[in-house]
């Protein structure tokens, strides 16, 4: 394949493909004021062993850390039972540096103080050996989608005083989180009950094609452990291709990447094209009209926001009943205060409080 037509083979699938541009979400956020009287959540740190993740070839955790909020009468009422509500965070960062980007505890005390019902908050962490699981499904990443729907919430339920009931269960992202969302959601509708989803990565900007001298250093790799010296385009490229084109049967790094040659990189793209939300969603139209309340948001300065309106649209098409934001900000300038000021809100609204609300 000449240069130009690889240019204009990634160039095709631009509008298409699913992850926000490395190093985005680390990026600082405006801190909402502390709210007067807000009382302080307990705070968790475990693990959760991966079932699904076993036998990855990348070599990625297993056993996983999380992080668990409970809310302030968590101690105090041992009989009363909390929805929960799941948050995915983005590439290249994982559970905790997330955590300080959205200012936990501080944004879920501050909703609470601010009158939203409380609930259990989950961030589990998927950042794995090329810094992101894309929330799928693949032999070389281990399947972070089943992952987070299967065995991180069964876990809670039986670890904590939860509902457990679809109703009573949220799910959110941002960036990749908010693809892991979308993704998860369309795709396990039975577990989870209502979705926010945040400035998804739908549509960002591919990175430069692979010189020949970065398709050399790929080439020369001999464990998937030497990308954590990699610049952070060929990371974010063997992130995708261990979620989108894995292959179990080339070794060391198990997966398919772009080359010269023009028949299987077709192939290559194609397949990630097809792990597009935007190129899905009509299979799982049925399984959105199950929720009791979706929102999506994006900020109108992010470079996400032509694609976030896209799936919006498609929502529309399909009469799904959605809420649907552009509010004045970056990719990650407003994440702490949205938290805070409109996920927790909603959840608190549309998740079910009382046993028995299936």
């Amino acid at each position: 394949m000449t240069p130009r037509a690889f240019l204009s083979a990634v160039a095709a699938i631009g509008l298409l493909l699913a992850a926000a541009r490395p190093g985005l979400a680390q990026v600082r956020t405006q801190v909402p004021p502390v709210v007067e009287g807000a009382q302080p959540v307990g705070i968790d740190r475990i693990q959760i062993h991966g079932t699904f993740l076993e036998g990855n070839l990348e070599g990625n955790a297993v056993d996983r850390d999380v992080i668990v909020f409970l809310p302030p009468s968590y101690q105090t009422e041992p009989q009363r039972r909390y929805p929960v509500v799941y948050a995915l965070h983005g590439y290249s960062i994982g559970a905790e540096q997330w955590s300080q980007e959205i200012h936990v505890p501080q944004t879920i005390e501050g909703a609470f103080g601010l009158g939203a019902q409380e609930m259990i908050v989950v961030l589990p962490d998927s950042k794995t050996m090329h810094n992101g699981s894309r929330y799928s499904s693949s032999p070389t990443t281990g399947d972070f989608e089943r992952f987070v729907a299967h065995d991180v919430v069964q876990y809670v339920d039986a670890n904590y005083r939860t509902i457990p009931e679809r109703r009573s269960r949220g799910l959110v992202g941002h960036s990749m989180g908010g693809y892991g969302a979308t993704r998860i959601g369309m795709k396990h509708a039975d577990v989870f009950g209502s979705l926010y989803i945040m400035s998804p990565g739908l549509s960002s900007a591919e990175p430069e094609p692979p010189s020949p001298e970065d398709m050399a250093t790929l080439q020369a790799m001999t464990s998937p452990a030497e990308s954590v010296d990699l610049p952070s385009n060929l990371r974010s490229l063997l992130s995708r291709a261990s979620a989108w084109s894995p292959n179990p049967k080339n070794p060391p790094l198990y997966v398919d990447l772009p080359s010269d040659d023009e028949e299987a990189t077709a192939e290559i793209l194609a397949k990630w094209r097809a792990n597009s939300p935007l190129a899905f969603i009509d299979q799982y139209i049925r399984d959105l009209r199950r929720y009791d309340a979706i929102s999506v948001d994006v900020g109108d300065e992010d470079g996400l926001r032509v694609a976030t309106q896209r799936l919006s649209e498609i929502l529309d098409t399909y009469g799904i009943a959605h809420g649907f934001e552009i509010y004045p900000g970056t990719h990650t300038s407003a994440v702490a205060v949205r938290f805070q000021n409109h996920v927790m809100p909603f959840f608190s609204e549309h998740l079910c409080a009382t046993a028995g609300c299936r």
